[in-house]
């Protein structure tokens, strides 16, 4: 299971847009959404 698709994965689990998610983890909706496309990954920061 690729980044993308792990993190879509908690997200939906979680019931949480993709601006909630960012919300909750304190990043923007645009990072989670090219994290979700595939075009960057989380820092290490993010994905504690």
């Amino acid at each position: 299971m690729t980044y993308s698709e792990e993190i879509k994965k908690i997200r939906q689990k979680c019931f949480l847009s993709q601006e909630a998610f960012g919300r909750e983890i304190g990043v923007s909706f645009s990072s989670v959404n090219r994290w979700e496309g595939g075009k960057s990954k989380p820092n290490m920061s993010a994905m504690k």
